[in-house]
């Protein structure tokens, strides 16, 4: 039987310089924290990264790279209850192909 987690699930990451990230948070960010630590990174589309191999992982992100967090707010008073996550399945995840990138490199 797996073991219960408790997350703050959809926190939005604004990263200098990127596109803001979805992310599970193990706890509620602390002013004394010099990193953020979180699971489940993906895009807003919540689709996985391109550079992140597996987003089953535990990410720490340090707090000179990041501009703010967003929690939803109902979010703030409800902390979901989640299943632990299984171990990973020996297949990895297929990459989707942007057909518009690969067009212009062949044309370089």
């Amino acid at each position: 039987m797996l073991a219960s987690v408790t997350v703050i699930r959809d926190a939005v990451i604004h990263l200098f310089n990127e596109q803001p990230l979805l992310a599970d948070l193990p706890t509620m960010p602390a002013p004394n924290d010099l990193a953020l630590l979180c699971t489940n990174l993906r895009t807003l589309s919540r689709k996985r990264p391109i550079f992140v191999d597996h987003s089953e992982s535990t990410f720490v992100i340090p707090y000179s790279q990041i501009r703010f967090v967003e929690i939803p707010r109902e979010k703030e008073a409800l902390l979901e209850v989640l299943p632990a996550l299984p171990p990973p399945s020996g297949e990895p995840e297929e990459l989707e192909l942007d057909e518009e990138l690969l067009r212009r490199v062949r044309e370089l």
